[in-house]
């Protein structure tokens, strides 16, 4: 069995240490032999970015034995040598500001130089500096060279939440990058990658004959792995997580699709993400690794200061033109902002739209996670403290502990911060709920899923829809939420839980509880609950 390449980006390491490499280059072979010759991708971070970088440096370094046995090889490559300028922008000092970029630039270009013996002629600009390489680097060597640049956008867009600082940033890369295009003749092949999207306005302004290939369908699948790819290359690993998950390997590949797979970036194909696959593989345990391999407090702080739910983002429909160019990263919208940082993924494509949704459980409950974390610990509370009461409580069927649970959420929410974010939700689900309902419902679910339990807002019956389907080891709970504005929780509470019954919520599933609550909008509390199980009723 081969090993996992977890944490492996380099591609000649890869092939000659005997860790698995999923074979790509059927699809770069389509890429490096095309008429056309700049190239740029966007992916989310932790796609393989880097990976595919390392794999064209060998490629154009001439290094064919790496090669041996995949699909280029049987093709008809010529395998020339050529010059490779290999620039990986995530090593730019961004700690020291605008300033500490341009120095950073400074130096790594000189770094370049003096490898292969050029002189600089005192050169301080690092754009021209950049300029000189290329061109006398096709002087020596009698041929143009190749420029592979890594993360393109990580100079600026590590000033996400500093527009002012990420523009200034922009204005260094955008004359260090300017010289690719006026130097065009001295450069056989280039290709960028990057998280942020290609905008002609921005950086691109003065790099206007690149090839954009985010979206096309021949690539949507060159990052990250396929189900097919899965099976095939890491069957055997999948046989041994089977068997210390103790259940069939085929039962384990559906509750793997479903936790992990789903990002999409062409409206068809969908795939895993290699990061979180791979760890998956090594811990053999399910958990959320593609959130907390960068920082989660970014992405935590982000949403709080925009005052962002999760549930606003689901089943959001985008212009294609959105999906290519949703413009600057730290300016754009927040479905922007989450969707080029892979947060939500394209679902399907329908004529000229497109779907917006989280892709997969594991992105969708650790966005919850972060949110419901957000709520309580800004008021002080323990959110961890808060889950273990939750999951006793299902656990007991104990519903006064499970209320309790929730009053004590209920009670963390800041509604001051919260209320923008109720009417935008309330807008883009086109559902008629008031701000309050939106905003308890909303929260609740949240926490729900943020605990790793299988929740569900508006699931359908043949009657209509109920607000809340969470299930936990088997057990399916209905829930129904109404605001009482005039203190009449009891009337309220008796209404939610008529409507369960007469709607027929329950039928569906086997044992269900049914869950009725009245929140009293001047307390913001539960004022009164009905939990009706086996056809007993408790009311309070």
């Amino acid at each position: 069995m081969k090993k996992l390449p977890t944490g492996l980006q380099v591609f000649e390491y890869i092939r000659t240490s005997g860790a698995v490499y999923v074979d790509k280059t059927d699809m770069i072979y389509n890429i490096v032999s095309d008429a056309r010759k700049q190239f740029f991708v966007s992916r989310p971070r932790r796609f393989g970015k880097t990976l595919l970088c390392w794999t064209l440096n060998a490629l154009f370094s001439g290094k064919r034995e790496l090669f041996e046995g995949l699909a280029i090889s049987k093709t008809d490559w010529a395998w020339e040598s050529y010059t490779v300028i290999h620039l990986d922008m995530s090593e730019v000092n961004t700690l020291d500001g605008p300033a500490g970029v341009r120095s950073s630039l400074v130096r790594r270009t000189e770094k370049i130089a003096d490898k292969h013996g050029i002189d600089l002629h005192c050169e301080t600009d690092p754009g021209e500096m950049l300029a000189t390489v290329i061109v006398e680097l096709a002087e020596k060597h009698g041929k143009p060279a190749v420029v592979i640049v890594d993360e393109y956008d990580k100079p600026f867009t590590d000033f996400y939440d500093k527009p002012k600082m990420a523009e200034d940033v922009r204005d260094i890369m955008r004359g260090y990058y300017g010289r690719l295009k006026s130097n065009e003749p001295h450069m056989h092949f280039l290709f960028m990658t990057g998280i942020s999207k290609f905008t002609k306005a921005g950086v691109f302004s003065t790099l206007n004959n690149l090839n954009d290939i985010s979206l096309e369908e021949d690539f949507g699948t060159l990052f990250g792995y396929t189900q097919e790819e899965l099976a095939e290359y890491f069957g055997e690993h999948l046989e041994v997580v089977a068997k210390k998950q103790d259940m069939p390997v085929g039962e384990l590949v559906e509750k793997v699709r479903s936790y992990y797979n789903g990002f999409c970036f062409d409206g068809i194909h969908k795939v895993y993400n290699p990061f979180s696959m791979l760890n998956f593989l090594q811990s053999k345990e399910f958990d959320n690794f593609w959130m907390e391999s960068a920082s989660p407090k970014i992405i935590a702080d982000y949403m709080k200061g925009k005052n962002l739910t999760v549930e606003q983002f689901r089943g959001m429909v985008v212009s294609r033109d959105f999906a290519r160019n949703p413009g600057e990263i730290e300016t754009a919208p927040p479905q922007s902002f989450l969707y080029q940082t892979g947060y939500l993924t394209l679902r399907e494509r329908i004529d000229h739209e497109f779907i917006l949704d989280y892709p997969n459980t594991e992105v969708f409950e650790a966005m919850s996670a972060l949110v419901a974390q957000n709520i309580i610990q800004g008021s002080g509370g323990d959110y961890f403290d808060f889950r273990s009461s939750f999951l006793e409580a299902l656990r007991e069927s104990d519903c006064e502990l499970l209320i309790e649970t929730i009053n004590c959420l209920l009670a963390s929410i800041p509604y001051d911060d919260y209320a923008n974010a109720a009417k935008q939700g309330r807008r883009i689900s086109k559902e008629k709920l008031t701000v309050q309902e939106w905003l308890y419902r909303s929260t609740i679910l949240a926490f729900f899923r943020g605990c790793g339990v299988l929740a569900f807002g508006e699931m359908h019956s043949n009657q209509g829809r109920s607000d809340l389907l969470l299930i936990y080891r088997n057990i399916p709970w209905i829930i129904e939420i109404k605001v009482a504005h005039n203190n009449d929780c009891r009337a309220k509470a008796e209404e939610a839980m008529t409507q369960i019954n007469g709607n027929q919520y329950a039928d569906p599933y086997k044992n269900a509880k049914k869950l009725a609550i009245a929140i009293d909008d001047k307390t913001r509390q539960i004022g009164e609950w009905i939990d009706e199980c086996a056809g007993s009723a408790c009311v309070v």
